[in-house]
């Protein structure tokens, strides 16, 4: 591991007031080593400089800890589920999954080759109580052994939210929260959403607006809580969510 990785790295998650075991800072450096070596290959991250990964990959995703309090806890129930929609190259997922390791954790996406390397990624390190999921959204959302039976939904997939609701919502047991991560402008985008998060059961409970620590780059966290559940014909047929999402 070199110097900066790691000044860099403990920086930020001292920042977020998160202490990290040398074991899972290791974690850390080994799952960075392996995305950028499996990236010569096949297409994980435009992102591949150690600074850079370490903080708009690492930091960023390490931002989950914004939500309070109350959701620190339920990343630490061995009890609790939570699915990572759209992971891609295993972001938020993998870090959140690294620094929470009791969280009970399903890495899902459309694409098996990234699952693929997600489970050699899960073998290397050693992470215990985390699968993969491969299917479309719409599909996983309307299975009964995936409907309703989380406590978080987190995506940092680049969908506008009255998609990603539509996605992740399903997917929520009542009471549970769905997390999207965004960019640092997204009031208007809050707004266009705000039918689709009630008529699929849920509400929207606070936007955390922070920059990634040392850094001028603003990001947004959105809490969304399921208040009741999904109507049955949501979500709808593969590919209407993200060409007609619900306004």
């Amino acid at each position: 591991m070199t110097d900066s990785f790691r000044k860099t790295v403990t920086g930020e998650a001292s920042a977020f007031g998160i202490e990290l075991s040398e074991d899972k800072l290791s974690k850390l450096y080994s799952y960075y080593r392996m995305v950028v070596e499996k990236n010569k290959v096949m297409n994980l991250t435009a992102i591949t400089d150690e600074q850079e990964f370490a903080i708009k990959h690492i930091a960023d995703s390490m931002a989950i800890v914004k939500a309070g309090e109350e959701i620190t806890s339920l990343l630490s129930d061995k009890g609790a589920r939570l699915i990572d929609v759209g992971t891609g190259a295993g972001m938020p997922g993998i870090i959140i999954k690294i620094i929470f390791p009791d969280i009970n954790m399903v890495l899902f996406d459309s694409l098996k080759k990234r699952l693929n390397f997600l489970d050699e990624v899960t073998a290397e390190l050693g992470l215990k109580g985390i699968s993969t999921l491969h299917g479309r959204a719409e599909d996983i959302g309307r299975d009964p052994k995936f409907r309703e039976s989380f406590d978080i939904a987190v995506s940092r997939a680049v969908a506008n939210l009255s998609t990603l609701s539509e996605y992740c919502l399903p997917l929520l047991k009542k009471g549970g929260v769905f997390l999207p991560y965004k960019s640092g402008d997204v009031e208007e985008e809050l707004g266009d959403s705000e039918k689709a998060v009630r008529v699929l059961g849920g509400k929207f409970k606070k936007l955390i607006k922070y920059n990634i620590p040392d850094t001028d780059m603003g990001r947004s966290l959105i809490i969304i809580e399921k208040t009741g559940s999904t109507p049955t014909k949501y979500p709808r047929k593969a590919g209407i969510p993200s060409k007609e999402p619900l306004k």
